[in-house]
């Protein structure tokens, strides 16, 4: 009978071992600066075969928005399930209070998955900074962006020496020391790792066979870099578009009325050759050739991943998904970038993917945020529900791809916009309101704020709300 305690502490501890290992596994691909850029959202000349095969799997989000239009606060969103400041810094400053306020400040989504007994992994650049560490070269192992997150941090450099010049790296290690001395775009010769993701694949993949060689579930982050500027890949990347006449920029002219634009500093402080493609048709369509070669590259370690994932015999458990930090302008509205709250910097690919998903391959045009992928991916994964998140799961929309979502609301450094099915509105912190109408051929080239208060006071009151909830 005195042993009847030690019997049932073990039999506890065997039924919360087998609950986790018998959970799905996690694999979450986050790629920078990605537009809804694929074959598979409509873009049929863009050679994306791995991310298009996915898709036909799984559940393609055509409406999915970011919560913030750049690196930092977007990956902010995503980890945290919640809204955060616009800067880059954001998970930095997260990690700042997590060392004053542990007890009172909820886990990332990560953390909540090791918590509930899994192994989490992150390769590549997966919160801001590759690899997720600060200081000069952002390996400094004393500052964290994400404490008590992950079991492994990890951002091979190779050739880049360290993770900044990882970061922001071209062919065979070069390593952007000032940007108007490095190539705003490059397509040399040579394998897959002559480029920085490569490299971090590769290790990816080293990850994922020690991970499913483990007796309990795995989250898995990999973080692709392409096509984030500058816009590199191996040469036979930018063959398929080589002699194609792409589609023409839609409304490639500055706006005349007060809007979010911006001078795309980003792009512009890069070698040019003295060109500027929004004045030169030819340069523009070049530079839309390398972001579709980097695009291709980014779904060749896509396929990679896959691959490795069906070698492992994982696949028939696992939850794949695809992310998109933010959009990115081709030219639209004269912008080469993000930063701005236009349509083309806050919409970006969402693919959910599991076994047994209802109507695989259908697609959802139900409008969904970024702070919706954690309490999805805790409720696919049957791990108790985060209810200190913003966010709502997409369960839903999982198992019938017509159930309508609801509004996305995004936030630059002075301004706020709310996205329905129908209009966006942008409200500048001066009280200006930008309304476009998505129902009219016009969409985001005619503010209609003016002529429709009512529209404007309707949907400021959600913004509102929402900032206070």
């Amino acid at each position: 009978m005195k042993m009847a305690p030690f019997f049932t502490v073990l039999l506890v501890c065997f039924a919360f071992v087998t609950e986790a290992a018998a959970r799905p596994n996690v694999l979450l691909i986050c790629v920078d600066d990605l537009r809804p850029e694929l074959n598979c959202f409509g873009k049929d000349y863009i050679h994306s075969p791995h991310i298009d095969a996915l898709a036909e799997k799984g559940r393609i989000f055509q409406n999915h928005y970011v919560n913030a239009p750049t690196c930092g606060a977007s990956r902010y969103t995503l980890l945290t399930g919640t809204y955060g400041t616009s800067s880059n810094a954001a998970l930095f400053s997260r990690a700042g209070k997590l060392k004053k306020e542990t007890e009172a400040f909820p886990p990332s989504m990560p953390a909540w998955f090791r918590e509930n007994g899994y192994t989490t992994v992150s390769v590549g650049k997966v919160s801001h900074h590759p690899g997720g560490r600060g200081g000069p070269n952002w390996d400094d192992e004393k500052i964290l962006e994400m404490p008590n997150s992950w079991d492994r941090h990890l951002l091979p450099a190779g050739d880049w020496q360290h993770p900044r010049g990882w970061m922001h790296g071209l062919a065979n290690g070069e390593i952007r020391a000032n940007a108007k001395d490095m190539d705003v775009f490059q397509a040399l010769e040579g394998p897959d790792d002559i480029y920085p993701d490569g490299i971090s694949t590769t290790e990816a993949l080293n990850q994922m066979k020690e991970l499913a060689a483990e007796k309990k579930p795995f989250f898995l982050a990999v973080g692709i870099l392409r096509p984030h500027l500058p816009f590199g890949a191996p040469a036979k990347y930018l063959e398929p578009y080589k002699g194609i006449k792409l589609p023409p920029v839609p409304h490639p002219e500055k706006p005349d009325w007060k809007t979010t634009w911006h001078s795309s500093g980003e792009f512009m402080k890069y070698n040019r050759w003295e060109r500027n493609p929004n004045e030169d048709d030819e340069f523009s369509e070049e530079v839309r050739r390398h972001y579709a070669a980097c695009v291709t590259y980014a779904d060749a370690q896509v396929g990679r991943l896959m691959n490795q994932l069906e070698a492992s015999g994982e696949a028939d458990n696992t939850i794949i998904v695809f992310w998109g930090d933010h959009g990115w302008h081709l030219g639209e509205h004269s912008i080469w970038g993000k930063h701005c709250l236009f349509e083309e910097a806050l919409r970006s690919p969402l693919i959910i993917s599991y076994p047994g998903i209802k109507s695989a391959g259908a697609t959802s045009s139900a409008v969904v945020e970024t702070l919706d992928v954690f309490p999805t991916l805790a409720e696919l994964a049957g791990l108790p529900s985060p209810d200190f998140v913003d966010g709502t799961s997409l369960k839903p929309q999982l198992d019938a791809p017509t159930i309508k979502g609801r509004e996305a609301y995004a936030y630059s450094k002075s301004n706020q916009t709310v996205r329905t099915e129908t209009y966006r509105l942008i409200l500048h912190k001066d009280g200006y309101a930008e309304l476009y109408d998505h129902a009219s051929p016009e969409g985001e080239t005619k503010n209609i704020a003016e002529s429709n208060p009512e529209i404007v006071a309707k949907l400021s009151k959600l913004i509102q709300q929402r900032h206070q909830e």
